[in-house]
């Protein structure tokens, strides 16, 4: 009545999803810990060390997209915030070092996963901000708020619905008031 070969490879496919599922958690744990690392070094300015993290998270990237493009059912939690950490780490260190904002064709990634990311980043570029507030940098900080306001203004031309990514571009007005204080500051100490 029951065709038991039919249960086992059953099991089987749900034994190597559930494998395959365990090593893209693993690989997106390295993903974000070098976009923790990248971060870090671009903070401390560091540029030489946070390029040779970046091409190790590219690799990684590539393999990560790879397995999940074999399997779109891999396309799992784990994976959609390594995305977004990958995003904002790669472009904090090319709007940093170069003053580019990179596209999501060019980080091969979902477009609403790059804006995740790009709404994250705002909050390392107020943080790089408040640095160079402390070394009085204005002209440092006038050009972070200025980035900061272009990339809401155009976050603000998309209608998002109400969601994750609606959440986070809501939240970058507090960042941008953040911006605004700490440049105001700056510009009553003159």
């Amino acid at each position: 009545m029951i065709n038991k070969e039919y249960f086992k490879k059953l099991k089987k496919n749900v034994e190597d999803f559930d494998d395959k599922r365990e090593d893209l958690i693993t690989l997106t744990r390295k993903i974000v810990r070098l976009s923790k690392e990248i971060i870090y070094l671009v903070h401390r300015k560091d540029f030489s060390n946070a390029e040779k993290k970046a091409h190790e998270i590219e690799s990684l990237m590539k393999a990560a997209k790879k397995e999940v493009g074999k399997n779109p059912q891999l396309d799992i939690g784990a994976y959609k915030v390594a995305v977004q950490e990958y995003v904002e780490a790669i472009s904090y260190l090319k709007v940093m070092r170069e003053d580019d904002l990179p596209s999501h064709e060019s980080l091969g990634v979902d477009i609403e996963y790059y804006l995740l990311g790009i709404c994250d980043l705002i909050g390392e570029m107020s943080r790089a901000a408040m640095s160079s507030a402390i070394k009085e940098d204005s002209e440092a900080v006038e050009r972070i708020r200025n980035f900061v306001y272009e990339i809401f203004e155009e976050m603000m031309q998309i209608d998002f619905r109400n969601g994750e990514l609606r959440k986070k571009v809501d939240g970058m007005r507090y960042e941008m008031q953040k911006l605004d204080n700490l440049a105001f500051q700056l510009k009553m100490k003159k």
